[in-house]
């Protein structure tokens, strides 16, 4: 069985259908890509997912159980947990302040504390800017306190919108290396990024949206050499 299934998926702004019965699924221990052009609806399809975003139709089904009721905060106990595009994290907050937000669904103080020296360890530089505002950080800093405060949550399973979005090159290669990492301890992730090329390399399965549709699937290294792929894509 799938970890996550996502079966006829549709979301409306007023009139505008922004996605048009997407389907997909997910294993235990897979990272899996949603990729294409701005407006395709792949952030849409992550916030549905997180339970931020009103369905219009469609099936939500995580380790076998429904969630598309669910609000979500539920979802997160359930495990899991978004980082958003655009980061938004609390600017006049401290960077350890905004990651114990992350753990409001956890419940003990052992297991938070254990989880945040997991993220200190997975990012250094967090770990060294802890007590600074989190408005004075880069925008990659931001990034791994974002993806940190994610983490926090103890989720099964990761959703990481737009992680690489006006950052450095050396910084997205540390992000990369990060989600890497923590695939290998055995987290699924859910990718949605629009560095194609980065995204099908780090993936194990991939889905690319136009209008709202899934309109090509596959192993990502196998779309790395897709015709459709690289000339829509990859610049190729």
């Amino acid at each position: 069985m799938p970890m996550l299934e996502v079966e006829g998926l549709r979301v409306r702004y007023g009139s505008l259908e922004a996605v048009k019965g997407v389907g997909f699924h997910i294993d235990e221990g897979q990272v899996v890509a949603l990729i294409g052009s701005n407006g395709a609806g792949k952030s849409t399809t992550l916030r549905a997912l997180a339970g931020v975003q009103p369905l219009a139709a469609g099936r939500i089904r995580f380790l076998g159980q429904e969630l598309q009721q669910l609000p979500a905060d539920q979802r997160v106990r359930r495990g899991i947990a978004l980082s958003p595009e655009g980061r938004r994290l609390f600017a006049r907050m401290t960077v350890l302040d905004n990651l114990l937000a992350g753990a409001h669904a956890v419940r003990g103080a052992a297991p938070r504390r254990e989880t945040l020296d997991e993220v200190f360890a997975l990012f250094p530089r967090v770990h060294e800017r802890r007590q600074q505002l989190a408005g004075s950080l880069s925008g990659g800093e931001q990034q791994m306190v974002a993806i940190g405060r994610a983490l926090m949550a103890r989720p099964r399973l990761l959703m990481l919108d737009e992680p690489s979005l006006g950052i450095a090159p050396k910084v997205v290669a540390e992000i990369a290396d990060a989600v890497q990492r923590l695939n290998q301890r055995g987290m699924s992730v859910l990718l949605v990024e629009q560095n194609a090329r980065l995204a099908l390399r780090l993936a194990h399965h991939a889905y690319a949206l136009e209008h709202g549709e899934v309109v090509v699937q596959g192993r990502g290294e196998a779309l790395l050499d897709d015709p459709f792929v690289r000339k829509a894509y990859l610049g190729v």
